[in-house]
């Protein structure tokens, strides 16, 4: 779809992160997520991907 940016994607030093959207009152509610063996998530209400930083422990 031409003008999409792509989602954000963060490097998180564990694989349990939080996700509020990042826009204060304009975020979305804040959602727990678990990267499990993959090593990524996605939020499920903004799409933006956590990684897991290279080297970092998968808990």
């Amino acid at each position: 779809m031409p003008g999409t940016e792509p989602p954000e994607i963060v490097e998180a030093e564990t694989p349990q992160v939080a996700c509020d959207g990042d826009g204060g009152a304009l975020g979305h509610p804040k959602v727990y997520l678990n990267m499990g063996a993959e090593g990524f998530v996605e939020c499920p209400y903004c799409d933006r991907r956590f990684e897991l930083k290279a080297g970092a422990s998968h808990g």
